[in-house]
């Protein structure tokens, strides 16, 4: 049983006879026959009673007339889905990122070009964001380390300075910015081991003969905010991330020492399906954000 037998026995049907249904689907009238012939030979089955030029249904055909229009209705809507899907007229996409601030100017791009696809968010560190890549559950990422596995395509999107920040009573709040050495010296307050704010501000110091001073390591972006609003410590961030508040005064790194790169990523298999490259292509890389 074929599509084109489906819709050849309803057109014999909606029009009334073989020849008016061979006109109306463009075709021979030869044609139309042999596919309502073949559908019925396949089956054993009677779908027409023949009485010259006039047909009319067999009990069999007229059951049948209902699932054959059912069938062919989901191929329409099935066919439908699929040209809007590829000219993205209607879809979804999953974005999988260490954070919001860098993804909500992405997504605002993609939306201006593509309003009609509907996105969705998840938000982990960049392991869980390579993890749901690699077993489908989001399509692309956006993270803020790159990765040496060659089965992600990772693309640069944007460098950021990581500055300082500290309660507005804080000996340094009046300074214009920190050394590198006297961070190294300050008690700070830091992510967990493998923050990829952590590990940029380690590398920095390591270069120059320096490590830092942790007094305190807080699990997650807004309590370590929280903790350095609540006056127990300095603690460092990526500039783009920094959320300002009249109780903290944030400040820069001489000679901005310290940065994170921000990558877009995906499987390398799946960069060339229209979903993921429409993505790619919406977002441009920028140069870091002063």
């Amino acid at each position: 049983m074929t599509l084109t037998q489906l819709r050849s026995f309803i057109a014999v049907v909606q029009h009334g006879g073989f020849t008016a249904a061979a006109r109306a689907m463009h075709t021979s009238q030869t044609t139309v026959t042999s596919q309502i012939q073949a559908l019925e030979e396949e089956h054993g089955v009677e779908l027409f009673h023949r009485r010259g030029r006039r047909v009319d249904l067999t009990a069999t055909g007229s059951e049948f007339l209902r699932i054959a229009r059912q069938i062919v209705d989901l191929e329409d809507d099935g066919r439908v889905l699929l040209e809007d899907s590829g000219s993205m007229r209607r879809g979804s996409l999953r974005i999988g990122a260490v954070s919001p601030f860098h993804v909500t100017e992405m997504i605002d791009k993609y939306h201006a070009r593509h309003p009609q696809m509907f996105l969705s968010m998840s938000l982990g560190n960049s392991e869980k964001v390579l993890h749901d890549l690699e077993h489908y559950l989001c399509d692309v990422g956006v993270i803020a380390k790159g990765t040496v596995d060659t089965r992600f395509h990772m693309q640069p999107y944007a460098t950021y300075p990581v500055i300082v920040f500290v309660h507005r009573e804080h000996r340094w709040a009046k300074r214009e910015s920190v050394s590198l050495e006297e961070l190294s010296a300050e008690p700070l307050l830091v992510r967990e081991p493998g923050s990829t704010t952590r590990l940029a501000l380690e590398a920095a110091l390591g270069e120059q003969g320096l490590a830092a001073t942790v007094a305190m390591e807080i699990g997650s972006r807004e309590a370590l905010r929280e903790a350095v609003i609540r006056g127990l410590g300095a603690g460092t961030v990526s500039k783009s991330e920094y959320v300002p508040d009249e109780r903290l005064v944030p400040l820069p790194i001489e000679g901005e020492p310290v940065v994170t790169h921000i990558q877009v990523c995906c499987l390398k298999e799946r960069r060339r399906t229209q979903s993921v490259t429409s993505f790619f292509d919406a977002i441009k890389p920028t140069s870091a954000q002063q």
